[in-house]
């Protein structure tokens, strides 16, 4: 075994030691989706998120990455998350089609509870603070290794095309949902990675591997027809609408959205997968994603101030949403509700919401747009 291969099984070692469930090396070069990633951007697929469009020459070359040096190595880690089964402390079911009942019977004081659902790696810690201090941890051991090499963490925020070095380092396979498939055991997975000079041996690579075949499943689940074939149109993408989206959204994606108020699953959901199995059950989340919700209730949000956004995501992801946002998404999913059922209370809030003035424009041009119907 040469040096750098000795080397490259340390380091792996040293990343399931601090708890990853998945590691890899993949060599750092230009991505092979640059036609087709700068398609989408001209096509406007993105959005609102301008910054996907910003610093193009980082995010199409992970080599340039290291201020005044070329990258060489992409150490790629993964966290699962959404463990089947697992509930939180305000427990729905975890997987349910945007079709089904939007309401969660739970009679607290004489009131009926109508849940918004998230999506479930929301439902836990912030994962960028639990990655990245481990993240941190080994690239502060390999710089002390290796003083003249460099070593930069990157988890999610980066201009870094982590799904694609991830496949490279074969952590899994890009699905038709464009998600990371870690082969029959599902693409609940979050990702991370440390971008080195310094020379590690690219790991089996899965960019061959095709996890779906003629499968359409998420294609066809997709209330707002979103997907297509490994490519995904943000501007329809429920999870896009109530996270990324900042202005008003479409009324003719209200409907569609169902009980969602942040994020969405209804993808990985149907995704073959994602279904228990063995191989499955016997793949455990990491502890720090264990629910600690799996919806609020939407009367509540629909009440809160700042303050009470702020206790509701405490050493949560969701607390980059902002309260008019939060109410927003909570004001569709409400008129979701009082549209087929009797849910009275809800419809006295957005009429009220609708006309108060204390109210954020969004959250009154919302609510109106709700009870027009």
């Amino acid at each position: 075994m040469s040096l750098i291969q000795e080397t490259t099984q340390q380091v792996l070692a040293r990343c399931r030691a601090l708890g990853f469930a998945l590691a890899g090396v993949a060599e750092a070069k230009p991505t092979s989706y640059e036609r087709q990633y700068r398609a989408w951007i001209e096509a406007g697929k993105h959005g609102e998120m301008a910054y996907l469009a910003q610093n193009l020459e980082k995010r199409l070359d992970v080599r340039t990455m290291l201020p005044g040096a070329d990258a060489k190595s992409v150490i790629c880690v993964g966290d699962r998350y959404g463990e089947e089964g697992i509930e939180g402390g305000e427990g729905i079911e975890a997987s349910r089609p945007a079709t089904a009942d939007l309401r969660h019977r739970g009679i607290e004081g004489g009131e009926e509870k109508v849940a918004g659902k998230i999506a479930r790696y929301a439902r836990g810690d912030d994962y960028h603070v639990v990655m990245k201090k481990r993240l941190h941890q080994l690239a502060d051991e390999l710089a002390e290794q290796f003083p003249g090499e460099v070593f930069r963490v990157c988890v999610d925020t980066a201009p870094v095309l982590e799904r694609e070095h991830a496949q490279r380092a074969g952590l899994g396979a890009i699905g038709k949902h464009t998600l990371l498939i870690e082969q029959g055991v599902g693409s609940y997975l979050l990702l991370g990675e440390i971008i080195t000079t310094l020379d590690l041996a690219p790991t089996p690579s899965a960019e061959d591997v095709d996890p779906c075949g003629s499968c359409t499943k998420c294609i066809d689940a997709c209330p707002t027809d979103a997907i297509s074939p490994w490519s995904v149109d943000a501007t329809r993408c429920i999870s896009y609408l109530t996270i990324e989206h900042r202005t008003t959204i479409d009324q003719r994606f209200h409907e569609a959205m169902g009980d969602w108020i942040f994020g969405c699953d209804i993808c990985q959901e149907v995704c073959p997968h994602n279904q228990p199995t063995e191989r499955t059950i016997g793949a455990s989340a990491n502890d720090a994603y264990a629910p600690r919700r799996n919806h609020f209730d939407l009367l509540g949000v629909l009440g809160w101030d700042e303050q009470a956004r702020r206790e509701a995501f405490t050493k949560s992801s969701m607390k980059r949403a902002k309260l008019g946002l939060m109410k927003r998404n909570a004001l569709i999913a409400a008129g979701n509700v009082s549209v087929k059922s009797d849910c009275n209370a809800l419809r006295a809030q957005i009429e009220a919401m609708a006309h108060d003035e204390s109210e954020s424009e969004i959250v009154r041009t919302t609510a109106e747009v709700v009870l027009k119907g």
